[in-house]
């Protein structure tokens, strides 16, 4: 048995993000929560991921490895005749 009076009380809260959306949760903490970014807008949980062209690094990588997949193309096509 946990002594009484000692710990914080653990009440139901609600959790309120930037987008709108929210949901209720417990915690220790006192009021609502306040937050930025949560799962239902996060780009990595709804799959709208962008990658950003930094200085053409983006391409170029794409180019270096095309190139690098049509040369292992070449030499499997040059070996099995």
């Amino acid at each position: 048995m946990p002594k009484q009076g000692i710990h914080p009380n653990y009440d139901t809260i609600r959790v309120v993000c930037a987008c709108g959306h929210s949901f209720e949760t417990r915690s220790t903490h006192k009021g609502d929560i306040h937050m930025e970014i949560c799962s239902n807008c996060h780009p990595f949980f709804t799959g709208k991921q962008k990658m950003i062209d930094t200085a053409g690094r983006v391409e170029r990588f794409r180019r270096k490895y095309a190139q690098s997949d049509s040369s292992k193309a070449e030499a499997a096509a040059g070996t099995a005749k």
